[in-house]
């Protein structure tokens, strides 16, 4: 037979699916014994209406039904009351990873791209899972306020949870996601000015609660224009990944993207050329949109820049990626097996194959 002690470390395998980190850590277990066969639990839900319920039922069912002399868990859903859950946001705001501190371990990686209809959005989307299901810990902010889409390309419709003044992002495959679509009742257009974009997006950094991240993308608008400029401010450490077509339209503007980089002091890590071309059945290309736009762009950069600005991929035209963002499944997994997953995989493995390290980082140590 269990014992009430073995419920509750059984509960430690049940993760809160906002805060990613065990229930019992984080104080939403009360009441745990075990009466006959019967586990009794009380779990205290962070806020009333909470809308995963459903699914920390589940889990906890799913843990504790193993155990032997378990038949059947009887679970009582309370809610924390105002101390306990200052409590948690004490708990959780001591271990925010600050993405401005210059000793943050955090990559910040900022998509950017001269014109719009490249793809920048549905890239961002599939490199923040490509490295989720890596099993990096990854965020991703739409940036892009005015032409947000991040939520429909990562097939979710759930609203973020509020406690108190934190806010806690919707995870979808695997990745932490804020936009502002997620707090408008309809597909209403966002009609706001500079000031009110910085602080749209300087809220997202301060009051959403996305942990301690590997890496932290954002979905920027098309151009250089007000969020460019107050990302290079709230996040001096961000590092640009250009987005194009191989058009010489589309390079040349985005070749403008990339040196915002020269006034901002930010590094551009990379250039992926999207829409490379159309792959025919017999085997043969059709480069719809020209060709070498990509390399030149990349050549460009680098010699503005001063130093190496590699094309990190060539992402061919396919019909699974446009479906796979239709249906809210990235293509790197609703067909992995495709060259545009391929592709685009081969990008998150480069970004994910530089570790966060200590390397030339000052450590809060003293000697006594």
């Amino acid at each position: 037979m269990s014992s009430n002690e073995e419920l509750l470390k059984a509960l430690d395998q049940v993760i809160d699916p906002e805060l990613r980190r065990p229930i019992t850590e984080l104080g939403m277990v009360g009441r745990v014994h075990l009466e006959g066969t019967t586990a009794e639990v009380t779990v205290l839900l962070t806020i009333a209406g909470c809308p995963l319920r459903s699914t920390i039922q589940a889990d906890v069912n799913a843990a504790l039904l193993p155990l032997a002399g378990v038949d059947q868990v009887d679970i009582t859903l309370d809610v924390m009351n105002p101390e306990q859950r200052a409590a948690l946001r004490e708990q959780l705001a001591s271990r925010r990873t600050p993405f401005s501190d210059p000793a943050s371990l955090t990559r910040v990686i900022a998509v950017a791209s001269g014109k719009g209809g490249v793809g920048k959005s549905s890239i961002t989307a599939n490199l923040a899972t490509a490295l989720a299901a890596k099993g990096f810990k990854v965020g991703l902010i739409d940036a892009d306020v005015h032409g947000f889409s991040i939520p429909s390309l990562m097939g979710t419709t759930q609203n973020p949870t509020r406690v108190d003044d934190m806010i806690l992002p919707p995870v979808a495959h695997g990745v932490k996601l804020i936009s502002i679509g997620m707090f408008l009742d309809s597909n209403q257009p966002v009609i706001w000015r500079g000031p009110m974009l910085h602080r749209a997006l300087e809220q997202f950094l301060s009051d959403v609660y996305f942990g301690d991240l590997d890496f932290l993308f954002l979905d920027l608008p098309p151009g250089t224009g007000d969020i460019a400029i107050s990302v290079s401010q709230l996040l001096p450490n961000s590092e640009l990944l250009i987005i194009t077509t191989p058009q010489s339209t589309a390079t040349e503007v985005a070749e403008r993207a990339g040196t915002i980089a020269l006034q901002t002091n930010q590094k551009v890590i990379g250039v992926v050329e999207n829409m490379s071309y159309l792959q025919m059945p017999d085997g043969s290309r059709m480069e719809i949109f020209g060709s070498g736009g990509g390399a030149r762009l990349s050549e460009s950069l680098g010699s503005q820049l001063g130093y190496p600005v590699q094309l990190l991929a060539q992402v061919p035209l396919e019909e699974v990626l446009r479906e796979g963002s239709d249906q809210g499944i990235p293509v790197v997994l609703s067909a992995p097996d495709s060259p545009a997953a391929q592709a685009l995989a081969a990008v998150a493995t480069a970004l994910g194959g530089r570790p966060r390290g200590l390397a030339g980082r000052s450590l809060p140590l003293s000697v006594n």
